[in-house]
Formats: structure tokens, C-alpha cells, sequence
């Protein structure tokens, strides 16, 4: 009986060929150290509220202070190395909200608010919420291409790591014994943070740094290196008195960047 071919079988003959294996590229490092100092940001943030349930308060200060720190390097990190990526902006914009809106709004309630009750949980949690929406608001600006090339000389509103140093002003002055309670203290405190809140959402344009040129004159090096030397001692030294004249600075200097922002408006550059 002649062999019949059923229809199909060639081809289920046939070897079947190995898929091949989906190789991933390999990540270079300065796409990871600047997310690393993220993470190393976060877990500093994270690790305040810890602290603070412990009464711990100056040790949490001290954690959000550090987590600022680190914030202030990776973005500088990332564009050193050319490793920015839009992952490390969405990590970044996620650990800013943590430790600029979460863990301050926590801190302060049980620190001082918590003597209002249900008033001074709202206004604690009307300082995260803000700080979410400020975010997200910067994050839409990005895109914006429209924006005059003078612009980038301010930012809209308070930002979120001068927003928590402000909001922790109280903090300062009760560790340098001028608030002795802060639970009595909490009727003024509570009008201050709201304050900040509003300047966190607020059309307020602020100073950014950005607009500094990228280098410096040779004679300015010794200087900058002395100044920030003197600078990094006194904060070890005298952390809060140090701490609360950056914020006395820091208000008294609104007025003057609101009016640097109308003369750049009104001359187009």
C-alpha cells in the first residue's frame, strides 16, 4: 500500500527552530547612581517618621535636612554624568513628595498640631496635598517649550525642599527654646503652616539656582570652597540658629525675586 502523505505532515516534520532568547541591554552605572541617591533621599524621609514616633524630633529634623541634601545632588549627579532618564524623574518627583509633603505634614502634627485635633490635621494634611499638586505642576511645566529662555531663573511657587525647611521653622525655634511647648504653641503655629501651604500652590515665582552659569571665574574657586567649608561647619556647629536665619533670608527674599520676575517680564529677557 503506497505511502500517502497526510496534508500538514511536512510541516510538522520539520524541526522546530529555538526561539531565541530576549537579551536585555545592559544599564550603564550613571543611569543608576544618581536613582541610588533617590532612594538613599527616600529612605532618610521615610525613616524621620520613625524618629518622630520615638520623640526623637531633632534626629528627624535632621533626617528630612539630609534628605534634602541628597535631593540637591542627584538631579546635579544625573546631568554630571548624562544619566537622566525619565524613570529617575518620576522617582525623584515621588521621593520629593514623601519627604517634602508627607513626613513634614506628620512630623508637625505630632509634634505641635495634634494639640487642635481635627483643625490641626487639616492643616497638616492641606501642606502634603499641596506639596502633591506643586509637583505635579512642576512636572506638566517640563513639557512646556514655550516658556522664554530667562525663565528658567524661577520656579512657580515656593519649591518643595525650601517648602519643608519653612514648614520646619517651628521645629528650629522650639530646639533653640523659644517655643518651650509646642502644644501651647499650636494655635500660632497652625496659621504659619497654612501660610506655607498656600506659597507652595501659590503664583509666587521664586528664585530656582538654575540660572547660574555652570562655571566659575578661576579668582571665585578659593572662595566658594572656603565659603562652603565655613558653611557646612556652622550647620554642624549651630544647626537651628543657622537653619532659622536661611528662613528669615528665604522670606525677605520674595519680595525681591517677585520683583526680578516682573522687570524679566516686562523687558522680554
Amino acid at each position: 500500500m503506497p505511502y500517502i502523505e497526510k496534508p500538514g505532515q511536512a510541516e510538522k516534520d520539520k524541526p522546530v527552530p529555538q526561539q531565541k532568547k530576549r537579551r536585555f541591554k545592559p544599564i550603564p552605572l550613571r543611569f543608576l547612581l544618581p536613582n541610588m541617591i533617590t532612594l538613599l533621599a527616600l529612605c532618610a524621609g521615610v525613616t524621620a517618621i520613625r524618629l518622630g514616633f520615638e520623640g526623637r524630633f531633632e534626629l528627624a529634623v535632621g533626617a528630612i535636612i539630609l534628605a534634602t541634601v541628597l535631593d540637591a545632588l542627584d538631579g546635579r549627579v544625573a546631568r554630571l554624568l548624562k544619566g537622566a532618564s525619565r524613570f529617575g524623574a518620576e522617582l525623584d518627583s515621588l521621593a520629593d513628595f514623601v519627604n517634602f509633603g508627607v513626613v513634614p505634614a506628620v512630623l508637625i502634627y505630632m509634634w505641635s498640631l495634634s494639640a487642635l485635633k481635627g483643625l490641626g490635621w487639616i492643616v497638616a494634611l492641606s501642606l502634603a496635598v499641596c506639596m502633591a499638586l506643586r509637583l505635579a505642576r512642576f512636572n506638566v511645566a517640563l513639557d512646556d517649550e514655550d516658556q522664554p529662555d530667562w525663565a528658567v531663573k524661577f520656579f512657580t511657587g515656593i519649591p518643595a525642599p525650601a517648602g519643608a525647611a519653612l514648614a520646619l521653622a517651628p521645629f528650629y525655634l522650639g530646639f533653640l527654646g523659644i517655643i518651650p511647648d509646642p502644644k501651647i504653641a499650636a494655635p500660632y503655629i497652625l496659621p504659619y503652616i497654612a501660610l506655607i501651604a498656600l506659597g507652595v500652590v501659590s503664583r509666587i515665582p521664586t528664585y530656582s539656582g538654575k540660572g547660574m552659569g555652570k562655571t566659575v571665574e578661576r579668582e571665585s574657586v578659593l572662595p566658594i570652597l572656603a565659603g562652603s567649608v565655613l558653611f557646612a561647619a556652622l550647620l554642624f556647629s549651630f544647626p537651628w540658629e543657622l537653619l532659622t536665619l536661611l528662613v528669615i533670608v528665604y522670606l525677605a527674599m520674595l519680595p525681591v525675586s517677585y520683583k526680578s520676575y516682573k522687570q524679566h517680564l516686562k523687558s522680554g529677557s
